[in-house]
């Protein structure tokens, strides 16, 4: 996920979110507040890494409102129609899906637990068919009844990629749909209880076309939100999103401001997983993403919402300052920042002049571009992070400042020996991917590879830019920054979604470049896989296919510098999103 994000990438009630390295992550907070002596305003105690595995200044207490901004917009508040991170965090607040990650502060925020389900699904047919209760007296915010009804037509309308372009095809690859089936608006009168039943206003089942375990996860997916039928626009339906959770949009301002209050017709006795501690949320869009930093680190906002960190503007002056450096926690993520080398266009549709990408950049400079070794992550030598089952080292290209003599080779070998011209695409209001596109261009001109840098704006870059292969061929987009986060922690969790192939569709693509028949065949290999070393073997193999033919230019396995809000509450890292908890947090009044 793009959270992911990148992605995505790819936080709440605080956050200031960057990468770092292994410098760090865990433990020992309480000797760092002893040695920086800071305190909050509300009263905690300040330390290093406060806020890993544990909640940070826990408080019942409701009352205030939580502001956030973000340098841009992102997707889409849609549910079924986002894969950005910090939207699938920031989703909880308003829209309850039939399982949720639990809001605990690490590992423990990786377990599934019910949400508007009433448990976990029950699996039958040899794990073809799953089940769910959902709990009764859930409500709209209209303080209409939710049905089984309403999610199920959710799904269904998720999976209309003409219309919403945007999230994972987890529901298109695996539900049992019938083939004259093609979305709800083109064809609604299309039976498609073999694929989803609603027996009764309570029970929802899923008939998958073949065997999944790990079907809760799909099921904790914001498609899974409840849509009705009856207040659905389409693309429009982001305008005004009704509720199910705590929260619903007061003000909605696409590019401006969101505004959130109080749904009255959410009832706490159905939902164990919400304390709702704020009486509202203001969001603002479009903010210099330099101005956002100094607000947040001032006390005027609470959270930079993308969650990707500070800028470099600011970076020194936390890291440097003891009383700042005591609001820091550093916590490891499972996301790696890279950059997608798209074989579409020529020449890099030759494997060889892929390589020569890679030989010739400097890897010490993409490190920098994300904050360094302390504030940018480790190097990173595969797509896969470490956090992942099956991970495996790969050393098949320099980690340095680039091997010329390694870029001349492979630009001969591909009959380019004097080097080629290429577009790459970066997000515009994301400084760090500027900074690696501007990083790029200089190495690699040093071994004739010339880029022509263009930013596009976050919300639109893969429903219109580099996730649109349509766009990008017609406009040479050889090269673009990527990044991408676990949609959970293994293998099928992080790479299926930007590795097989057969995701690719007509916009709103996360994998942008990865092309392969043979790494498709051991997709559906690991897909089928029942024993777990053997298929975390399968999906390593995955990732050296992709390093091998040179689809990607991996930059850092990110580590994440997050800085707690003044006056937040409940302020944790979850291992569910690996930033801090937005459903938690609560504000000091």
């Amino acid at each position: 996920m793009m959270k992911r994000s990148g992605a995505a990438l790819l936080a709440a009630g605080v956050a200031l979110t960057l990468g770092l390295t292994a410098c760090g992550g865990g433990g020992g907070g309480n000797e760092a507040a002893k040695d920086n002596g800071g305190s909050s305003a509300g009263g905690a105690q300040d330390a290093f890494n406060a806020g890993i595995d544990k909640v940070y200044n826990p408080s019942d207490k409701k009352g205030g409102t939580l502001k956030m901004a973000i340098s841009e917009d992102w997707d889409s508040v849609d549910p079924g129609d986002t894969y950005y991170a910090l939207s699938w965090n920031l989703i909880r607040i308003y829209g309850r899906s039939l399982v949720m990650y639990n809001p605990a502060p690490g590992a423990e925020g990786r377990k599934l637990v019910p949400d508007l389900a009433e448990s976990l699904g029950t699996p039958s047919d040899g794990g073809k068919t799953w089940t769910y209760k959902l709990r009764t007296g859930v409500k709209f915010e209209d303080g209409t009844p939710i049905t089984s009804k309403d999610v199920k037509y959710a799904v269904l309308r998720s999976m209309d990629k003409s219309t919403f372009v945007n999230g994972p095809t987890y529901f298109n690859d695996w539900l049992d749909l019938p083939k004259d089936f093609k979305s709800v608006y083109k064809t609604p009168d299309v039976n498609t209880d073999q694929a989803i039943e609603t027996p009764d206003d309570q029970t929802i089942v899923f008939h998958l076309n073949r065997a999944f375990g790990g079907f809760d996860n799909f099921a904790a997916l914001p498609g899974t939100i409840p849509v009705p039928k009856d207040k659905d626009t389409g693309i429009k339906y982001r305008d005004h999103v009704i509720a199910s959770g705590p929260y619903m949009f007061d003000k909605v301002e696409p590019g401006k401001q969101y505004t959130l209050v109080r749904n009255p017709n959410w009832d706490p006795a159905t939902d164990p997983n919400r304390k709702a501690l704020p009486d509202g949320y203001e969001i603002s869009l479009g903010v210099n993403a330099d101005d956002l930093d100094n607000r947040i680190i001032s006390g005027d906002l609470h959270v930079d919402l993308a969650g990707s960190g500070v800028q470099p503007a600011a970076l020194g002056r936390v890291l440097s300052d003891p009383a700042m450096k005591a609001r820091v926690d550093n916590p490891t993520s499972a996301r790696t920042w890279y950059t997608s080398i798209i074989g579409d266009v020529p020449p890099l549709d030759n494997v060889e002049c892929r390589k020569a990408v890679i030989y010739g950049a400097d890897r010490v400079s993409l490190q920098n571009a994300y904050g360094g070794e302390f504030a940018g992550g480790d190097i990173a030598t595969s797509l896969m992070p470490p956090s992942i089952g099956g991970w495996k080292k790969l050393d098949l290209y320099p980690t340095g400042t680039g091997d010329a003599a390694k870029a001349k080779e492979a630009l001969t070998a591909c009959g380019k020996p004097d080097g080629f011209e290429t577009t790459m695409a970066y997000r515009s209001d994301r400084p760090k991917e500027k900074a690696t596109a501007e990083a790029l261009q200089q190495s690699l001109a040093k071994v004739g590879i010339k880029l022509t840098l263009k930013g596009y704006p976050t919300s639109d870059y893969y429903s219109l830019y580099a996730g649109k292969p349509d766009f990008v061929k017609k406009n040479s987009i050889g090269l673009a920054t990527n990044g991408w986060g676990a949609d959970w922690n293994d293998g099928f969790g992080f790479m299926s979604q930007i590795t097989d192939s057969r995701t690719i569709r007509a916009a709103g693509n996360y994998n942008l470049s990865v092309k392969s028949p043979e790494i498709d065949a051991l997709i559906d290999q690991a897909y089928v896989e029942t024993d777990t070393a053997k298929r975390d073997e399968l999906w390593a193999q995955v990732d050296q296919k992709v390093m091998e033919n040179a689809f990607v230019l991996p930059s850092v396995y990110s580590k994440s510098v997050l800085v707690r809000g003044k006056g937040v509450t409940n302020a944790f890292v979850t291992g569910a999103f690996d930033m801090y908890d937005y459903l938690a947090m609560g504000v000091q009044q």
